[in-house]
């Protein structure tokens, strides 16, 4: 299957355009047949076939078609195309998803390129703990992933982008036994892995273990160039670049567990979801500053060393009970969990032969702590008559957080931050109460309804002996409708009015700052090296959110869209750098705060596209093509412009993929192309950061031998490039403005993996 495709952004419209073409001439659905002459109930062979065929269970696509609130359905099929190692991945294949850092490399994933919370993270409905990533999760412990475009008020309004929902596997009513052995390299780096999921029951009860085990070993190279210069004169202050290898290695284990009991023929049920996560690691660091112009005091650097440990656990206990009272359907849902990290990063500086300073060392040491639990109630019923059935939900919850950090911070063996202490702590309280109600108004109409109240209370701290408190409340209406101009066919239009908000991370409430290490902590920095703290005071970004969308479902599977949203985020959080007068140095710094600075907009399209070829034209291959494309605009109203939209997010992104299983033969192939184009943008009046474009083709070869056994090839980052970023930053310097430029560069690598799948 060939993948010629022009690399400039016009080459993911081509199937766009198509599939909006094969949508404007798709003839309506045919009229249905008139129907039978009823039949007693006990024979209707609708309703059997639909429960010997599916246990009740909709198909991925039906599930997203028949939702009222725009929801996008990944489940296991789509999941388990390329193989992928980790669940990151997947995740930067689906629509409207970017994930940052260099091509291959992932990271947190964010909706409408909207990161740093804006996109709302949960596993099982649970919002994940901080530290922990997406990346220790594998594919074989996911049962599907919902994508929800705009919030609701039982999933949450801390959503201002969307929501990502990562479901563990569920336990069914087949016995499952898959077993997959594999390898990566990268770089001539060597990472074994292995996944084992098994499902089965025993009476009443359905179980279902996922475990995994990892070791990835990596090597990364970067450069920076930073050039300083007079603006009024031109005069080139200062000129140096800086250059580092990494040698790093991860290893880990995950278990996720899911015990379900069936407590009669109601549907009621107990279920308990305990899991453990553990990672560790380690990494070498050797780098080398080559000063080619600039002061000669204070003296820096010739070369230097650094090495890394760290360790992260989380565990996590799930508890749900549903029952059946009346009309009614009950539901508590309680979880508790826990996690812990240690970190301890040891470097040294060496100024050179020809210098008389001796070695700087600098030893930082850190364990975090959180513990948070929460508990929700909920009650469901059915209310209306025939055809205009109501689906009434109202809920409470209650949850709570507390972070606790212990941190060393020593230079040559002398404490830097003396006056802040080394115990510092920040908690959460959330309080919510929701109603919604899906309402089936006719045929063509379909409503969704709620309300959602949350008081949230932060208590910060400010590092000098202060705890401040921060209390606030929410209110988030919320309205979605479906229309079907024609309840025959297969098209309908989606409109949902939503608010919702971001609330600061725990993390962000604790004020003792982080010094950046490149130079020392007693002297002066500049304000592209600044040090960071946290800001206790902060308060949450609250957003009004519109979104419209046009859907077809095509016969035999496959959907078009094309979607419109618009936000407005009022107290936003971003960032600020001041020069400051500060305790651990005699001289004022440079220190970058969050703050609340104002408003903000952001608006967009998405269009997606997914079908197989045959649908489009007759007689053609059964190839299965997927395509997307989302394009975006923002402004900061607190930021001047040009170029001052919301951070980290780009201008556009795409990604096209298809499938196909030669036919005659047990080999299936497949690629996807993702697209990222490079973007500026100004964070501060005087700061602006631009990223590179990013391209990743990834490609695979499976090789089925019968249904139990097969073997995989996947290979991701097939043309790798650099990865480039600069930083522009103007400080005022007496009567003059000085420009510091900083122009940084990575390789990244294509990494091969070979996957052993079995079906025990």
């Amino acid at each position: 299957m060939p993948f010629a495709f022009d690399a400039r952004p016009a080459w993911a419209l081509g199937p766009l355009l198509a599939a909006a073409t094969a949508f404007a001439q798709t003839s309506p659905s045919p009229a249905p047949p008139p129907a039978p002459a009823p039949v007693p109930a006990p024979a209707a062979p609708a309703a059997g076939e639909r429960v010997e065929i599916t246990g009740g269970r909709e198909s991925d696509t039906e599930q997203r078609r028949q939702s009222t609130a725009a929801k996008i359905v990944i489940g296991r099929e789509e999941i388990d195309k390329f193989g992928d190692a980790t669940l990151g991945e997947v995740l930067r294949r689906l629509p409207g998803v970017t994930t940052p850092g260099a091509p291959g490399r992932g990271g947190p994933p964010r909706l409408r390129g909207l990161g740093g919370g804006f996109t709302q993270l949960l596993i099982d409905g649970q919002r994940i703990p901080p530290g922990f990533s997406l990346e220790s999760l594998t594919p074989e412990q996911v049962e599907r992933i919902e994508i929800l475009r705009a919030p609701t008020a039982e999933t949450g309004a801390r959503a201002i982008a969307g929501t990502i929902n990562i479901v563990t596997r569920e336990g069914f009513r087949r016995r499952l036994n898959d077993l997959r052995i594999g390898f990566g390299v990268e770089n001539g780096r060597f990472s074994p892995g292995l996944n084992w999921s098994h499902n089965d029951s025993a009476g009443a009860l359905t179980y279902t273990v996922s475990a995994s085990a990892f070791r990835s070993r990596r090597e990364d190279e970067n450069r920076s160039d930073t050039r300083v210069e007079d603006l009024d004169s031109g005069t080139l202050r200062e000129d140096r670049s800086f250059g580092s290898t990494t040698r790093g290695e991860r290893q880990g284990m995950n278990l996720t567990t899911r015990l379900q009991w069936r407590l009669g023929a109601a549907g009621d049920l107990l279920m308990l979801m305990p899991s453990v996560f553990h990672a560790e690691n380690h990494s070498d660091v050797a780098f080398r500053l080559d000063q080619r112009q600039g002061p000669s005091t204070p003296e820096r650097y010739e070369t230097g060393t650094s090495t890394v440990d760290g360790r992260f656990t989380t565990g996590r206990l799930g508890l749900q009970y549903r029952q059946r009272v009346g009309e009614w359907r009950l539901e508590s849902n309680g979880s508790a969990g826990a996690w812990r990290a240690r970190s301890s990063t040891l470097r040294q500086e060496d100024y050179g032969a020809s210098s008389t300073l001796p070695p700087r060392v600098l030893d930082d040491r850190g364990t975090t702590r959180e513990r948070s639990a929460n508990l929700t109630f909920k009650g469901s019923r059915l209310l209306g008559g025939e055809g205009r059935e109501h689906s009434l939900v109202a809920g409470a919850e209650i949850e709570t957080v507390r972070r606790d950090e212990e941190r060393i911070s020593l230079e040559n063996g002398q404490p830097t931050l003396v006056d802040f202490g080394e115990n510092l702590s920040a908690r959460v309280l959330r309080l919510a109460g929701y109603v919604q109600d899906e309402w089936s108004l006719s045929p063509q109409w379909a409503l969704h309804a709620g309300l959602r109240w949350e008081g949230i209370t932060t208590q910060g701290d400010d590092a000098q002996g202060e705890r401040p408190r921060n209390r606030s409340s929410v209110w988030t209406p919320l309205v979605h409708a479906v229309y079907k101009p024609d309840p025959k066919s297969r098209d309908q239009v989606r409109v949902s009015l939503t608010r919702s908000y971001r609330s600061p991370g725990i993390a962000s409430l604790i004020a003792r700052p982080s010094l950046n290490r490149d130079r020392p902590a007693s002297g002066p920095n500049e304000a592209v090296t600044a040090d960071t703290a946290g800001n206790p005071g902060l308060k949450p970004e609250l957003a009004t959110g519109l979104d419209v969308a046009i859907e077809r479902y095509l016969e035999g599977g496959g959907v078009l869209s094309a979607s419109l949203f618009h936000r407005r985020i009022g107290n936003l959080i971003r960032g600020v750098t001041t020069l400051e007068t500060v305790d651990w140095s005699n001289v004022p710094r440079y220190v970058r705060r969050p703050q609340n600075i104002g408003d903000a907009t952001t608006q967009g399209v998405e269009l997606e596209a997914k079908f197989r070829l045959d649908q489009l034209v007759a007689a053609a291959p059964r190839v299965e093509l997927r395509s997307n494309l989302s394009l975006y605009r923002s402004r900061v109203d607190g930021v001047p412009g040009p170029d001052n939209r919301l951070e980290q997010q780009a201008q556009a992104s795409a990604n096209l993929g298809a499938d196909y299983r030669l036919r005659g033969t047990p080999l299936t192939l497949g690629g996807n192309v993702n697209w990222v184009p490079g973007y500026t943008t100004r964070t501060e009046a005087g700061r602006t950061v631009t990223e590179g474009r990013k391209q990743v083709w990834d490609a695979y070869a499976l090789w089925t031998f019968n249904p139990g056994l097969a073997l995989r090839v996947l290979g991701n980052n097939l043309d790798p490039r650099d990865h480039g970023s600069t930083t522009v930053v103007d400080t005022p310097v007496g009567s003059t403005t000085e420009r510091t430029t900083v122009a940084a560069s990575s390789p990244s690598f294509t990494n091969w993996q070979l996957r052993l799948e079995l079906k025990l």
